[in-house]
């Protein structure tokens, strides 16, 4: 049976939220919102935004289901960054965020993460090794009917024929993130995870990629929240696909367009 690991995001995004609403009074500033899985990325680009631009930026970071539903609620972000495509649509299907503001950032890999540095990778994802492995132990993943990599997870799972096999060892949390973190802690033996997130924690290893075919082609759009025209907005969408920040994408171990 597939347990939860819950953790009080959309509260934390609440709070957020109300401190960003006081932040943003200001024309030359601007909040995003973001997919959790971009927060070591994000905030080295945003610090770069900030010192080129002079606009001040307020990052809130959460699962994106969490992020987009906030939004459909009214929340004050100015740009949203989603880790796909669905939850993008959904809030541009009900005229929540501006169409020919939309563009893909980046895109991302799936992987099987262990804790502990430094561990040898797999030769295949066979479910022998995944079952010796975590021995009865949890199995961290995003929540795997609502959050991007928990949607990704289950879908490469299932095409490889392993989720009847270690889908009862399966822990869910809120978010991408907080998947990494029982992993990084310990808690999980494994876990599945971006290549971004497993490279921007070193207490845990990639035992393995799962191949592309196996689970939706993984894909940030961002664009800009309808309501919240102003010159930062936009100039930070303009930033988000200059050199220098798909220069951090990429070394963050993200996939970019010309890769």
């Amino acid at each position: 049976m597939v347990r939860h690991f819950r953790i009080l995001a959309g509260w934390v995004v609440f709070a957020t939220v109300l401190l960003a609403a006081n932040s943003s009074a200001r024309a030359d500033d601007v909040t995003v919102f973001a997919a959790a899985s971009l927060r070591t990325a994000l905030d080295e680009i945003g610090d770069a935004f900030e010192r080129d631009t002079g606009h001040r930026l307020t990052r809130v970071y959460a699962g994106t289901p969490v992020l987009a539903r906030q939004i459909a609620q009214g929340a004050p972000a100015d740009v949203f960054i989603a880790a796909n495509i669905d939850w993008m649509d959904w809030l541009e299907a009900q005229g929540r965020v501006v169409s020919d503001t939309r563009r893909d950032l980046a895109g991302n890999q799936l992987v099987v993460i262990a804790h502990g540095a430094d561990l040898s990778p797999w030769n295949e994802l066979g479910g022998e090794a995944w079952v010796d492995i975590l021995d009865g132990r949890p199995l961290a993943m995003a929540l795997v009917d609502a959050v991007p990599a928990g949607l990704y997870g289950r879908a490469a799972l299932g095409s490889l024929g392993l989720w009847d096999e270690v889908g009862g060892h399966v822990v869910q949390t809120d978010n991408v993130r907080a998947a990494l973190a029982l992993v990084a802690l310990g808690e999980a033996r494994l876990g599945i995870v971006y290549r971004s997130d497993a490279r921007a924690e070193p207490r845990v290893s990639i035992l393995g990629v799962f191949p592309e075919d196996s689970h939706p082609r993984i894909r940030y759009p961002a664009a800009r929240v309808a309501g919240r025209e102003h010159a930062a907005s936009e100039a930070l969408l303009d930033y988000l696909q200059s050199a220098a920040a798909r220069e951090i994408l990429r070394r963050q171990g993200f996939v970019v367009d010309d890769d």
